[in-house]
């Protein structure tokens, strides 16, 4: 497929002056149905979700694969619903093993789940169920999805309060509105922070969480999140094992219709946002820069936007936001996934019927 390239620049706009950020901006795929994730294949493949249910490979040559991999578990589709994320274990390039979030079910009683199987380079083999979220709900929203390893082999997964049910984010007796740490087998591991207290599911990391879909573990294991408020209040969030963050109790946004959903926006025992926006820009991915190409950039956390169709770049200063940035706003898209790439490079997925993987080059 030939690349298509945009030329730009990105002013900074932080206090003691700006900066330019020169780039450009190759297409690397197209024609993508609503494209939600993307993992890094040791050989210089992509592997690309779509929403509708298929997982699409980019080879290493470059061109998309005309036939979806096969051999991917069922998911429920219908509006948010449908396959989420694909994320490699951290022994890949020996064990071939990686992971897939998806809806399962049906409209009426559906889950968040979690696969596990093997990439042969062409298909998946073994693909199999290993967690759902419980109990079964309604609707097709809300649904979290995004996985990450911590240090230690095991992976967490972020989940949704299933848009109706948000009070249920804080109940430990179920795992909406929650993240889960998990066992590459599907099983809680035995120091999770839940795991003994009366009636709390054992998967549970923590809870609090409205709708959780960006997902970074830093070298030094820290684990940051982001997930979107009502209208008003989208939060980014450092997670501490066993911690609540507080949704419905605080929040800083209202509901859609502009009605109160709490007064208070802190309470004791639960946790504040590193930043939030009001207006909401949406949040999708998250990625965190550590590449070459870009020097101003690196360890910078960059959080793809939907309703701000932009990437948001956050600066930090230890555990507290410095300064942001907003990026790549002249394309007018919606962006659901951003990833820093093995290259340096910055992948892009557009949120469309007809989709797109963008890669940031810096423009010489």
């Amino acid at each position: 497929m030939k690349k298509r390239t945009l030329i730009g620049a990105v002013l900074a706009l932080f206090a003691g002056g700006a900066m330019a950020a020169d780039y450009r901006i190759e297409t690397v795929a197209e024609g993508l149905a609503n494209p939600w994730s993307l993992a890094f294949l040791p050989d210089g493949g992509l592997l690309v979700t779509e929403r509708a249910g298929h997982l699409r490979l980019i080879g290493a040559d470059g061109v998309l694969r005309a036939e979806p991999v096969a051999g991917v578990p069922e998911a429920f589709v219908n509006s948010q619903a449908g396959l989420m994320d694909v994320a490699l274990a951290p022994d890949f390039a020996e064990s071939g093993e990686l992971f897939l979030s998806y809806s399962c079910g049906t409209l009426e009683a559906n889950h968040t789940c979690l696969a596990a199987a093997t990439f042969n380079g062409a298909a998946l083999e073994n693909a199999h169920e290993i967690f759902r979220v419980q109990p079964a709900k309604r609707g097709s929203a809300h649904y979290g999805g995004r996985i990450a390893f911590l240090p230690d082999n095991t992976l967490l997964l972020t989940l949704g309060d299933g848009f109706d049910f948000r009070e249920q984010a804080q109940n430990t007796g179920n795992h909406l509105g929650s993240i889960v740490r998990l066992n590459r087998d599907g099983s809680a591991p035995a120091d999770n922070p839940f795991v003994a207290q009366q009636g709390a599911l054992p998967e549970l990391y923590s809870i609090g969480h409205r709708n959780v879909q960006g997902l970074v573990v830093d070298g030094a294991g820290r684990v940051f999140s982001h997930e979107h408020g009502p209208r008003g209040g989208d939060e980014l969030n450092l997670i501490q094992a066993g911690h609540n963050y507080g949704w419905p109790k605080i929040t800083y946004g209202v509901d859609y219709n502009g009605s109160q959903i709490s007064p208070y926006t802190e309470l004791p025992g639960l946790e504040q946002p590193l930043t939030y926006w009001v207006p909401s820009i949406a949040p999708s991915g998250m990625a965190l820069y550590q590449g070459e190409l870009f020097p101003a950039w690196q360890d910078s956390l960059l959080i793809s936007a939907l309703a701000g169709k932009e990437v948001r770049r956050v600066v930090l200063d230890g555990d507290s936001v410095s300064a942001q940035e907003s990026l790549f706003t002249e394309l007018g898209q919606r962006f659901r996934d951003v990833r820093s790439g093995p290259d340096g490079a910055v992948y892009l997925l557009t949120d469309s019927p007809s989709g797109k993987v963008l890669r940031v080059l810096p423009a010489n």
